[in-house]
Order: C-alpha cells, then sequence, then structure tokens
C-alpha cells in the first residue's frame, strides 16, 4: 500500500439491520388476514421527542402505490395508560418498508418528524426513520438467511481528504481470508444525500448477498460499500479505497475480477471511472445513473475491450433520472459502447425499493459466464417521458402504464401543505400523499396506480378540496372525484375497465314516489343489459342493490362502478341477463319502500319479474341493513340476498322457517379487522348460526369500510344469482 494506509477492521455486530417490530409502538394485529399493522403513538411521547404539542399525528412512510411516501393520519382514544394516537394498516405486501411519525401543531404549519426514542436509530443518514420487514411470499430473496456473512467496518486514511475514511465491507458465507484464490470484489457507491451505509440499512444488502450466495446464484465475493462523498472520485477509489481494502481482506487485485455500481450520483461516479479509469473495472452497474461527459469512438473502443459488463437499470418514470437514463442509453449507443439494458421497473420509481431489485439482478451477473442480456421480465423498453403542459385538462393523467399524475390549479400557491386523499392504500385504504409544489404554484403527485377505480380529493392545510379539473362528480361526496385505470392483471382492474361502446349496457333514471315524509319524488339508477328488450315475453330477473349510510342512489354508480362491473360480467357470458335497481334507502321504513314503492315502481316501468324467485336484495352496510331487514319482514320476497359490511341481527319475531323456505342464497361479506362494522358482522353470523338461519360467509376480503371491499363482494355475489 503506497497511496493508503488501512487503519483498521472490526465485524460489526451493530451494523446488522434491525430487526422488524424493535419500533414496540408497532404491531401486527391478531386478524384472519395476515401482516396488518397498527401503529400506536402515546400522546405523553410527543411533546418530548419534538417541542410541540401535536394536534395532527401521522405516521408517514412508503406505503402508498409503487412505494411512494405517503402519510396516514391517526386518530386518538383514551385508554388506561393515557390518550394514544393510533392507525391500522394493510395487509402489507412482503417486503421492506421505512417510516416515520410526525406532529403537527396544526395543518397550516410544518410537520415534525420523530421515532420511538425507545427504538434503535436504524438509518443513519435518517435519524428518524425506523424500517419494518414483513416475510412472505415474493420477498424470500430479502429474507434473513442463518449463518450468512458478516459485516466489518473499514477505517483508512484518504490522501484526498488527509483524514480517515470508512466503508462497510460484506464478506460472503465461509469467507476464507487464507484462500489462494483472492475474491472478487464489487464496490458499492450511495447516492447523494445517502450514507454508504443505507446498502444494508434500507437496501438489505446483507440479505441479497447471503441468499444468492448460498443458493448458488452468485458467485461468492467480497462487497464493499465506499462513501462516494468526493469530488476526486478517482482519487478516492482507484488511489484509496481499493488498496485499503485489498490490504485488509483476501481480494482480487485484477481488474477483471472487479465490478463497481452506484445509485445516482454513485452510479454516475461509477461510468465516470470506467471512462477516466478505463480497466480498473471489468463490470459496471449503473442504478438510476447519468454521465455528463462525452465518449469518443477511440475511447469506446479501449471501454468495450476492457469491460465484461456495463448494465443500467432505472425505476419507472417517477423516478427523477429516468429521462437522465434514457439519455445515458441513447449517448452509451451512439458512441458505439456496448452495454446491456434493465429497461424501466414498471413498478417503482427512485427508491430502495427499485435499487434492492437492481442490486439483485446485477449481482447474479458479475463474475460469471454472460447469460441473458435483455431487460429483467416485465420491464419497459425506455423511452423519453415527459408530463403534459400545466394547466392541460381533464386531470389526472394516466398514461398507458398505469403512472397517475395529479396536479391543482394555482389558487392553492400560498398553501403550507397540499396532499391527495384517496384509496390508494394497501387494501383500499385512504393515505394522504403529499403533493409537490411547482414553480408556477400549482401542487403535482405522480405515482404509479394498480388497474382499478379510485376516488380522491386534494386536502389543503386540513380542508378537503374538489379537483375542478376533473369534469367526474359524487352526489353524496362533492369533493370527491373519480378516475379508472385500466387493465386486467387486479381483479377491481378486469371488472371496472369500461367494455367498447357497443357492449354496454344502459344506465337511465327511474323516478318513483317514496313513502318517506310528504311522498316526495325520488329516483334510482336502473342498470339493462346491451340487448335489454322491453317487449320479451319472460320477464328479467332483478337485483336490487342499496347504498350505505351518507351515501345515496347515485354511489354504486358514481363509486362503485357498478356498470362497469356488470358490463364486463356481461360481456363475459357469466351473469344471467338481468336488470339492476339502485334506489334511495334514506330516511324511510325500508322492508315497505323496497316493496311497496320501489318494486312496483320498477316492475311498472322496466319488464322485470315480480317473482320472487327472480328478485334479488344486497346492499352495504347501512344497506346490509336493509336488505337483512326485509328478509327477516318479509321473508321469502327475495329469493337471494346479499350483505356487504354486514350487520343487523334476526329479531326474535324472525320466523326462521319461512326464511329458509324462501331464501335460496343468503350470502354475508365483511372486510377485516379495519372495517368497522367487522365485529358485528361476526356477530350476526354467530346469531344466524344460532336461529338455525341458512346462510352463506363469504372469505373475509382484505381491507377497511371502503368500495374496494365492497366492489370486490358485488363481483363475488353476481354470479350466484338465478342460476337455480
Amino acid at each position: 500500500m503506497t497511496t493508503a494506509a488501512a487503519l483498521g477492521v472490526s465485524t460489526l455486530l451493530a451494523a446488522q439491520p434491525a430487526a422488524a417490530a424493535e419500533d414496540p409502538w408497532v404491531a401486527e394485529v391478531d386478524n384472519v388476514v395476515p401482516d396488518v399493522y397498527r401503529f400506536s403513538v402515546p400522546d405523553s411521547a410527543i411533546q418530548p421527542a419534538t417541542g410541540i404539542n401535536g394536534s395532527v399525528v401521522a405516521v408517514e412512510g412508503n406505503f402508498a402505490p409503487g412505494k411512494t411516501w405517503t402519510t396516514l393520519n391517526m386518530g386518538s382514544s383514551n385508554t388506561p395508560n393515557g390518550r394514544v394516537w393510533s392507525t391500522t394498516l394493510g395487509p402489507l405486501e412482503p417486503g421492506l418498508y421505512y417510516y416515520q411519525y410526525s406532529a403537527r401543531p396544526a395543518w397550516n404549519q410544518d410537520a415534525i418528524a420523530f421515532r420511538n426514542p425507545a427504538s434503535p436509530q436504524e438509518v443513519t443518514s435518517k435519524p428518524t426513520w425506523n424500517t419494518l420487514f414483513v416475510d412472505g411470499p415474493g420477498a424470500e430473496w430479502l429474507a434473513d438467511v442463518p449463518d450468512g456473512g458478516a459485516l466489518t467496518d473499514l477505517t483508512y486514511r484518504s490522501s484526498v481528504t488527509g483524514g480517515e475514511r470508512s466503508a462497510l465491507v460484506w464478506t460472503p458465507p465461509g469467507y476464507d481470508e487464507n484462500r489462494a484464490e483472492p475474491y472478487p470484489v464489487l464496490y458499492l457507491l450511495q447516492d447523494e444525500g445517502q450514507s454508504y451505509r443505507e446498502w444494508v440499512e434500507l437496501g438489505r444488502l446483507k440479505q441479497i448477498l447471503d441468499n444468492l450466495t448460498v443458493d448458488g446464484d452468485a458467485e461468492p465475493m467480497v462487497v464493499v460499500m465506499g462513501d462516494g462523498q468526493s469530488d476526486e472520485i478517482r482519487g478516492e477509489v482507484v488511489k484509496n479505497l481499493l488498496p485499503a481494502a485489498e490490504g485488509s481482506f483476501n481480494i482480487s487485485s485484477d481488474g477483471d475480477d472487479r465490478a463497481i455500481a452506484g445509485i445516482g450520483r454513485g452510479a454516475s461516479q461509477a461510468l465516470q471511472l470506467q471512462v477516466n479509469a478505463t480497466g480498473e473495472f471489468a463490470n459496471v452497474g449503473s442504478f438510476s445513473g447519468r454521465l455528463e461527459q462525452n465518449i469518443g469512438k477511440g475511447k469506446a473502443r479501449q471501454i468495450n475491450n476492457a469491460t465484461d459488463l456495463i448494465r443500467l437499470y432505472v425505476g419507472n418514470v417517477t423516478d427523477p433520472r429516468y429521462n437522465a437514463t434514457v439519455s445515458l442509453a441513447d449517448k452509451l449507443a451512439k458512441a458505439g459502447v456496448e452495454f446491456q439494458s434493465d429497461g424501466s421497473d414498471p413498478e417503482t420509481g427512485g427508491t430502495w425499493d427499485t435499487w434492492q431489485k437492481n442490486l439483485h439482478d446485477f449481482a447474479q451477473r458479475v463474475f460469471q459466464e454472460p447469460g441473458d442480456t435483455g431487460p429483467s421480465e416485465g420491464h419497459l423498453a425506455l423511452e423519453p417521458h415527459a408530463l403534459p403542459a400545466p394547466g392541460t385538462t381533464p386531470t389526472p393523467w394516466i398514461d398507458e402504464n398505469g403512472v397517475v399524475t395529479f396536479e391543482t390549479g394555482t389558487e392553492f400557491a400560498g398553501a403550507n401543505n397540499v396532499t391527495v386523499w384517496g384509496n390508494f392504500g394497501p387494501a383500499g385504504s385512504w393515505p394522504r400523499t403529499p403533493m409537490t409544489k411547482q414553480p408556477d404554484g400549482r401542487w403535482r403527485l405522480t405515482m404509479p396506480v394498480e388497474a382499478g377505480s379510485y376516488y380522491y380529493k386534494f386536502v389543503v392545510e386540513g380542508s378537503d378540496r374538489k379537483d375542478t379539473a376533473n369534469p367526474t362528480t359524487v352526489l353524496s361526496e362533492p369533493n370527491w372525484s373519480t378516475f379508472q385505470v385500466p387493465g386486467g392483471e387486479t381483479l377491481r382492474g378486469e371488472y371496472t375497465t369500461p367494455v367498447a361502446p357497443e357492449a354496454r349496457g344502459h344506465v337511465q333514471v327511474m323516478d318513483y314516489t317514496s313513502s318517506a315524509s310528504g311522498n316526495p319524488t325520488r329516483s334510482a339508477y336502473v342498470w339493462t343489459p346491451p340487448d335489454y328488450d322491453p317487449e320479451r315475453a319472460e320477464a328479467y330477473p332483478v337485483l336490487y342493490l342499496q347504498h350505505g349510510g351518507g351515501q345515496t342512489w347515485t354511489d354504486w354508480i358514481q363509486v362503485g362502478f357498478a356498470a362497469q362491473i356488470l358490463d364486463n360480467y356481461y360481456a363475459k357470458g357469466n351473469i344471467v341477463p338481468m336488470v339492476v335497481v339502485m334506489a334511495n334507502g334514506n330516511g324511510v321504513n325500508f322492508p315497505n319502500e323496497i316493496t311497496q314503492r320501489i318494486t312496483v315502481a320498477a316492475q311498472a316501468q322496466y319488464n322485470v319479474s315480480g317473482d320472487p324467485a327472480d328478485r334479488a336484495l344486497a346492499g352495504l352496510s347501512m344497506g346490509s341493513q336493509a336488505a337483512l331487514s326485509t328478509m327477516y319482514t318479509f321473508p321469502g320476497q327475495f329469493a337471494y340476498i346479499g350483505a356487504m359490511s354486514a350487520f343487523t341481527n334476526p329479531p326474535a319475531s324472525a320466523d326462521v322457517t319461512a326464511i329458509n323456505d324462501g331464501t335460496e342464497l343468503l350470502r354475508i361479506y365483511s372486510g377485516d379487522i379495519q372495517d368497522f362494522t367487522y365485529q358485528q358482522t361476526l356477530g350476526l353470523v354467530t346469531a344466524l348460526n344460532n336461529r338455525g338461519i341458512e346462510h352463506e360467509f363469504a372469505p373475509i376480503i382484505p381491507g377497511p369500510h371502503s368500495w374496494d371491499v365492497w366492489q370486490k363482494a358485488l363481483i363475488d355475489f353476481l354470479p350466484r344469482l338465478f342460476e337455480g
């Protein structure tokens, strides 16, 4: 060692990433659906941690689609141990989550982040963050490995800074410092604003490399995580880090046995080294990187002769370096530099979730015989991306890959914080995802969203606001807007994506005289199939579908996308041709209203059957109460009953024999423990069993008291009707 001196190495137990649930404020909920978590913060802990008495308390983390950072507000309650702020979230897909708590004295003031002071600091560069690893299918490659490799601190003197520098080194399981053949070595450089330790703290490098090595999918290697915070990266890496590592570990000094990769700035540094120190590294990985300098034809030939692999990685179009990576690929191609592209990861953007996958792929390719050189399965081609010009309407903008961009007008230019509240969280929960203020005063948010239907509103310093550039309306919630992301890769996406215009049913408004006070004229939506024949000899069977509390007759169409669900089922030929009536159930004796007003009007205005065997009645929440109370009051009038997020136990006067004889199907649905009627639904099922009322209890649908749950219940219920 001539230009650097290794000052010492020490094996770090502390370098191991903290295990899940190190934070005692987080607990997995005892739930029929796994991986649902409750975050609970004692009110007494907030002032010491933040210096304020928070009136708005939240947990923030990468819980939104595409692992986008989002916020879930907490509600407070009094417990025997004092006031506690809490929220429940899940089920969380397997993988690593990172989060923090925050408090605001008021909506229009900045949030102050904090972590549980009883939990260890897990992320060096972000002291308020904790991590939570959710084990399970699809995340095996991120799980701990018994007897895995070791993490070691390396300290050396830098001739660039004139002081001590540090790196973190992973050695593989079974590492032999006396092995005759030195180990190949991968050097990694972090992005600006990161610590080199984040490769293990958020990147789960140890678990990734442990699994790859134990499974035989990667060549046993040593990984050196260097500190790329340097304006003279060639001197720091080539003249200092390399000799220090080679003096302390049994690793090769041959460029053919070296690889280098980095994130963002670190990726740019790795590429610069490939240009300016050609031959030092035979393998280069760019994770969300760019290259400013140009490459001549002669340099390109030199790079090609000295390099086994250059591979480019980037997230989806939400990755801030997406277009830079597109330009990088174009620059290398034009210069004649041989490289591979992993394409664009459609699932995640410029986050550790993407870079974990990049590392997993790259580590399998270095020091191995060349294999498939194309993009990972499902990745998209690299093409330039641009959002529409500010002020383009309608909003949101949805691209062909399901990336959604929300934009406000300039009316909120003076606001301190603006978020999008919508059913984008796990299982249809409602996080508030922060928007970013643009130079012109507008606020924007771009994130990938899976196929399905959505409803949302802007929250401006705690005040709900309508997206006025979105023409959709929700009668019961004037601040809501809706949109749909097409696609058949999810259940809701498959059934809410519009069918071809000629295959759609017809939605009309039916007026009728209600039994409510004053006998007002009320309205109902009626869906008829595309080939509905008002003169058909055989009257159509009919489903009466009811809304919930705080809703009205329009909600199943405007928010529930019932018409699209029916259209898709009918186009597939998987439901019996039927008519669906969605009426107003508010403020009436519903059993009387449905039997004396709604059904009478429907039979007068549409070709629908009055035979109980051809009639179904279903509803959500309050609508389930309506359906069940009708069954108890007028048993046998509707052969099919569906109750979603159900409650209302049978009264003592219920005629069990008449109910069983007159009901072809009674099917009960519920969300999981997050659905606030969950316990009532369980009580209902117990009561039905105790009374001997025949029924089916559908499998629990993961999610809260929400349209995601009710849509899935309707999708399950429809093909069961009128088959007898």
